[in-house]
């Protein structure tokens, strides 16, 4: 047992100190302590709490700060506080006991600078000092604690039952149909865990990186990060950004309800939520890129004229050459006091250092990321390499690597995807079970760089060594895949793969099984997406079966084709999600289709992109997932689940070499469409040799010997 210490800010750093210090000696206590946190909204405006410590055995404790050793009118700020405080949790019915609250609120005033009587320590408005403190927490005992009150209010403080409530209310007449399991479900996802409430309210006055999980809460993290930072610090100019432009709603309204629960509308004009590229027009239509070039009178580039001078590498490209000429100008004129950057994975280097040339002194950047849903085949760079060095050639940004470091925060367990859907996306994207294809393949298709990364994801080895060249057996825990993800459903409802003989009966199955979802298991248009992963075939290939939904009487609509770019669901009309997997990014539903799989089986080259694309899909699912596909490449996709499930969800597989992993990065690397060309030349004039020599039209002994012999030598080398 021990307490959670979760460091905002306030305007009392001695006391607060003091108190955090104290709280980590208490460890025969449990439950979380909130320093700076929560802003009450009143009538009167915010009302800052100094610190609130949420246990399970005292249930709420206001702490009243002192700074110094004059405690003067600390009865009325603890009223106040207990008061504020009260009249806000009465707002949740799920807290309330009759007409009072199902979990005491106990008031302390902390004055570690004073000297407190062992009397002060006892009656309605205790007082203590370092040394008391201890003992006079242990008289607020909760005389009949209850869990599920003490659950309950911490989902209340920290603001996540509200914001997790679905778009829309959710009803649900049959107790066992998947509509009253989603509805269980999203109830079950009621609070932060202390990862992710460290990665919201711990304020760092630098950059700080937050990687996790598909599922793992980053979106709402930085949200809430942001609403924190705004409610707190009202006249900082703030910047909200990503890669998915659908994510600008969903920012919104995560940010507008925070903001609420502390009294006050969003300043919008200090907290801007922003595309990462940007256009001329409008405030809504501006990007940071496009700020940047602006504001140091830097050539723009839209995506037009950036493709056709960059045609591959647009977005890199175009900030590259703005980071040069802004080199050049040797000017800064920083726009932001804190930048929080979604989907990091899919923004090139050159962006995240905008953002970070584009701050104040203070460089509040705060990225968010997951490697494996990279769709644009740039791996995230070391914040080394990203930011650059000092002048002594130390590096600008680097963090130590520890568990502590509030700097790069993992968050390992996954809040959308139960352990099976979250395992056969990763055994799927690495190619934990896929059949080598050559002499030497050893079936994988990519692989984290450091072993280590798999626990720090929240894998546990079962059996064997993760270490280069060593076998190993990799499974999921209940306290990084939480059981109530996956216990609403058997295993084999959980997870489908179903192939086709033809895309027309996949159509068929497909509209027919989205009719029984609305009309017999009780889940809304919202609760489905379909997800065609291959980006540029969508429109064509989601056509057959939205005309066979709309025979059945069923209307769709295609994300961002008949919609605006920022829509992805339609909250104002029933109708269901067909996306391709870029807009599919940042979103999730209970019922996840995945058409076309067989177009992720691939091999050779860009495999590891072509993977992710299959990875993402599957882990937008929060209940139920369907892949569904034709032809050969889907049967050998059926062919690694069901190797996947004889292991029951383990990952088992030997970890590859440094020889090998680069292997990988090179056999299945994404390439830029001058070196495809270049290969498909070479690979041309090669083949074309061949047939010459087979034919006896060129002999070997008209070839040049030494080139001959550098081949020989090369290909032996590579195959050795």
């Amino acid at each position: 047992m021990s307490v959670t210490i979760i460091r905002g800010t306030n305007d009392k750093p001695a006391a607060s100190g003091e108190l955090a210090s104290a709280m980590a000696d208490c460890s025969d206590l449990e439950g979380q302590l909130f320093i700076g946190y929560p802003i009450v909204s009143t009538p009167e405006g915010r009302h800052r709490i100094d610190a609130l410590l949420v246990s399970p055995e005292l249930g709420l404790v206001v702490f009243d700060l002192v700074e110094g050793a004059v405690l003067d009118g600390y009865q009325a700020r603890q009223d106040d506080s207990a008061n504020r405080l009260e009249a806000r949790l009465k707002t949740h019915r799920e807290l309330t006991r009759g007409r009072g609250l199902a979990i005491p609120i106990r008031t302390l005033s902390f004055a570690p600078g004073a000297r407190v009587s062992e009397a002060e320590t006892d009656g309605d408005h205790p007082r203590a000092d370092r040394s008391k403190l201890p003992r006079t927490l242990r008289r607020l005992t909760w005389n009949e604690p209850e869990r599920r009150a003490y659950e309950a209010a911490l989902s209340a403080i920290e603001n996540i039952s509200s914001i997790r409530k679905n778009r829309k209310q959710r009803s649900a007449n049959r107790p066992s149909s998947r509509g009253a399991k989603l509805q269980k479900l999203e109830a079950s996802i009621a609070t932060l865990d202390a990862t992710q409430a460290r990665a919201v309210i711990g304020t760092v006055e630098d950059v700080q990186r937050i990687r996790g999980l598909a599922g793992s809460g980053k979106t709402i993290v930085l949200a809430l990060k942001a609403a924190y930072w705004h409610v707190q610090h009202p006249e900082w100019r703030i910047a909200v950004t990503f890669n998915t432009r659908s994510l600008k709603g969903d920012f919104r309204r995560l940010i507008g309800k925070f903001a609420a629960e502390a009294g006050e509308e969003p300043d919008w004009r200090n907290l801007r939520i922003v595309n990462a590229w940007g256009a001329p027009g409008p405030p809504d239509r501006n990007g940071l890129y496009y700020e940047f070039c602006k504001t140091h009178g830097l050539d723009y580039f839209d995506f037009g004229s950036a493709k056709q001078r960059f045609r591959g590498r647009e977005f890199p490209a175009v900030c590259e050459r703005a980071l040069d000429q802004w080199r050049q100008s040797d000017e800064r004129r920083p726009l932001y006091d804190a930048i929080l950057v979604d989907e990091a994975q899919d923004l090139p280097d050159s962006f995240l250092r905008i953002c970070y040339e584009f701050l104040h002194d203070t460089r509040r950047l705060v990225y968010a990321y997951d490697e494996l849903q990279n769709l644009v085949g740039e791996p995230v760079s070391s914040p080394e390499k990203m930011f650059g060095a000092r002048e002594d050639g130390r590096p600008k940004v680097r963090f130590d690597g520890g568990d502590d470091d509030p700097r790069d925060l993992i968050l390992e367990k996954c809040y959308r995807n139960s352990r099976p859907v979250l395992t056969t996306a990763h055994a799927l994207g690495f190619g934990i079970y896929r059949k080598p294809d050559t002499p030497g393949d050893t079936g994988l298709v990519q692989m984290f760089e450091s072993a280590q990364l798999w626990t720090e994801i929240g894998y546990r080895r079962r059996d064997g060594e993760l270490r280069d060249g060593f076998p190993v057996v990799l499974h999921r825990v209940p306290e990084t895949s939480p059981q109530f993800l996956e216990n609403h459903s058997s295993l084999d409802d959980l997870v489908q793969f179903i192939g086709f003989k033809s895309k027309e009966e996949q159509s068929e199955w497909l509209a027919n099984a989205i009719a029984e979802n609305l009309r017999q298991d009780e889940l809304r248009h919202d609760d489905i997406v379909v997800i065609n992963p291959e980006p540029l075939t969508t429109r064509e290939e989601t056509g057959p079966i939205r005309r066979r939904l709309l025979d059945l009487g069923i209307q769709s609509h295609v994300a961002g084709v008949d919609t605006t770019t920022d829509v992805f669901f339609q909250e104002d009309a029933d109708s269901i999600t067909f996306t391709g997997i870029h807009r599919a990014k940042g979103n999730e539903a209970g019922m996840v289709y995945v058409i076309n799989a067989q177009d992720c089986h691939g091999r050779g080259r860009n495999l590891a992109r072509i993977r992710n694309r299959l990875f993402v899909a599957i882990t937008r699912s929060k209940a139920w997932v369907r892949v569904l596909g034709v032809g050969d490449g889907m049967r050998a996709l059926e062919a690694e689940y069901d190797r996947l499930v004889k292991c029951d969800f383990d990952l088992q597989f030997t970890y590859p070499s440094q020889e090998q992993r680069q292997r990988l990065r090179i056999v299945h690397r994404d390439m830029t469409d001058a070196e495809r060309r270049r290969v498909d030349k070479s690979g041309q004039e090669l083949g074309n040799l061949v047939k010459d020599l087979e034919s006896g039209s060129v002999r070997v002994e008209d070839l040049d010997e030494e080139l001959l012999a550098r081949l020989k030598n090369f290909v032996s080398g590579q195959r050795g």
